[in-house]
């Protein structure tokens, strides 16, 4: 199971940053097919006020002929209070008149009920809930002007009574043509954007479950609470969706989206900026920014009056102070040296700025710049892709990490071969997956090496256990596995290796540590190895094997030490000498 989790981990990031690419390029091509724009739209002349007890159709029209409602320019953004009993609009068609069939729309999307007059009464209301059958526009509200009404005839537009903050909206009169391509550039822009932050974030639930880290959930938590925030603010999940079961709930739906997508951004930058490392005096706020956004959200949920008053005050402060937060947090984090705060950075800043432009739209400011409600989605879409990069690119810092931590602990500080618990685990899984393969095991002993710790000193003695197992290492396979086993004592696993070949290989040991030449004090004496050899049976465990390869290398100190005995292949305790070409004391 965990080398199959291994192997899991190893494809995610080169798969994520794939994927990513892939996406990132279908959303440029969708950006590059919405700015094909479609003919310019009939230019209007637009002038509003407030409405009043009393007002009608006929008393509003006559009041814009003897110019007393306010001028502004439709095409601009332009703020009209939804308060009290709402407001009036005016649009005066200019030259040149179109005679073919026309269509009026609004964007970007109010969320409360517009209703279009003409000089007798109302001709049609709407609204993003409105599933009547009628032309729909993707983003915006549209109405389809009947054939009386004339090319010159000044339009005019009611905008009732709504609870929530009026957003600016400007106009546009188009021919039907024209307005269908318009309308088809803005979805192709859109779903392409949502396809983006609904992928990355079922992507990122995959590898929470597969890799068991809560860094992708919280990401795909932040994406898509934000992809339903727009989702909701341009009506896409009526139209097209045709979700008509969330008609009436709209408004809180979007609150506590907004409130979770920023509670989901705290946890996510926490963990994803390595907060607790890089800035610890700013985890604990943002932290609580997290824990305190979802409580917003079940008090505006409520239904009682007074804490959907006071959660409606909070929501908008704690979003700004939030947003700054979070910016700070990821800052001082990359300062410090956090890799993924420069990636989130990267994703988070576009849309922050975006966020705060639009949010200055709603005061007045930047009336001309009526195309950053669709970038911030598109800013959306490109942070999923940004943050998803900085996941992949953090998934392989943690496996590389863990690979050097994983190194340093199979190995021995001293020699660099492999300690005696990751030996012991290799030479189990070698065990277990021998079969009909021979397999060998070398119990080493290093011969008086007692005496040069004594006169040399212990450096001397980890000098000399350097340059052996170096020895050793040059002289066996890649394939075998070589570790310390304690002390001056070193184990082999020779894989492959019949008896022959076996005390082969342990006899040129042998001589290799001799030909060192390693002095082990008076007497010009040395240092030298004694080796155990034990073959595999049936039924061998790794403990036994060592047990009886232990023996041999006992046998073999008896027996003058610088030489090489092997077990009796039978299992029992008693040992016979190994032929004269292995007792090489006489020739080195």
């Amino acid at each position: 199971m965990q080398q199959g989790a291994g192997r899991m981990k190893g494809i995610v990031a080169p798969q994520l940053a794939r994927r990513c690419r892939w996406l990132a390029i279908g959303l440029v091509l969708a950006l590059l097919c919405s700015a094909a724009w479609p003919d310019a739209p009939t230019p209007l002349a637009g002038a509003w006020r407030a409405a009043v007890p009393g007002d009608g159709p006929a008393r509003v029209l006559q009041a814009f002929r003897d110019g007393d409602l306010k001028p502004f320019d439709p095409a601009l953004l332009q703020r009209l209070p939804t308060d009290g009993l709402g407001s009036w609009v005016v649009l005066a068609p200019q030259p040149p008149h179109v005679a073919e069939a026309r269509v009026l729309s609004i964007y970007p999307a109010p969320l409360g009920t517009v209703t279009l007059y003409d000089r007798l009464g109302p001709v049609r209301a709407t609204s993003l809930e409105d599933f009547a059958d009628a032309p729909h526009g993707h983003g915006r509200l549209a109405f389809l002007l009947p054939p009386h009404v004339t090319a010159a005839e000044p339009l005019l537009l009611r905008f009732e009574p709504h609870t929530t903050i009026a957003a600016p909206v400007s106009f546009r009169l188009q021919r039907t043509e024209a307005f269908q391509r318009e309308d088809t550039h803005w979805l192709l822009l859109v779903t392409g954007c949502f396809a983006v932050m609904a992928t990355m974030s079922l992507m990122a639930l995959c590898f929470a479950l597969m890799l068991r880290d809560v860094t992708f959930a919280w990401y795909a938590g932040y994406v898509l609470c934000y992809m339903l925030v727009q989702c909701v603010q341009t009506g896409f999940l009526f139209h097209p969706l045709g979700l008509d079961w969330l008609v009436g709930s709209a408004l809180l739906l979007g609150d506590s989206a907004v409130a979770l997508s920023v509670a989901f951004a705290a946890l996510f930058v926490t963990r994803f900026c390595e907060l607790a490392r890089y800035a610890p005096l700013l985890r604990l706020p943002v932290l609580a920014l997290g824990v305190g956004m979802p409580l917003v959200v079940l008090l505006h949920s409520s239904r009682v009056p007074l804490l959907e008053e006071v959660a409606q005050t909070l929501v908008n402060p704690l979003l700004l102070l939030g947003a700054l937060l979070l910016l700070t947090a990821g800052l001082a984090a990359a300062l410090r040296g956090a890799r993924p705060a420069w990636f989130f950075l990267a994703g988070w800043t576009p849309l922050l700025v975006l966020t705060a432009m639009t949010s200055a739209q709603v005061d007045g400011a930047l009336p001309g710049l009526a195309w950053l409600n669709d970038a911030s989605i598109a800013a959306g879409a490109f942070e999923a892709i940004v943050l998803s990069l900085g996941l992949a690119d953090r998934a392989l810092t943690i496996r590389r990490d863990r690979d050097v931590v994983r190194a340093l602990a199979d190995r021995d500080a001293l020699t660099n071969v492999l300690n005696r618990r990751a030996w012991s685990e290799a030479a189990r899984g070698a065990l277990a997956h021998a079969q009909a393969r021979p397999l060998a095991l070398l119990f080493l002993d290093l011969d008086r090496f007692k005496t040069l710790n004594d006169c040399l000193g212990h450096a001397a003695g980890d000098r000399a256990l350097i340059d052996v197992a170096t020895a050793l290492g040059d002289e066996l396979r890649p394939s075998d596995l070589l570790g310390r086993y304690g002390g001056e004592e070193f184990v082999a696993l020779l894989d492959g290796a019949d008896r022959d070949q076996a005390m082969a290989v342990a006899t040129r040991l042998c001589r290799r540590v001799h030909r060192l030449e390693l002095p082990v004090g008076e007497g010009g004496l040395m240092l030298s190895v004694s080796i155990g050899l034990a073959m595999h049976g049936p039924g061998d465990t790794l403990e036994l094997l060592i047990e009886r390869a232990d023996q041999a290398m006992y046998q073999a100190k008896l027996g003058g030490r610088n030489r090489v005995r092997g077990h009796d292949e039978l299992g029992h305790a008693a040992l016979r000498t190994v032929p004269r070409t292995t007792d090489i004391s006489h020739t080195l």
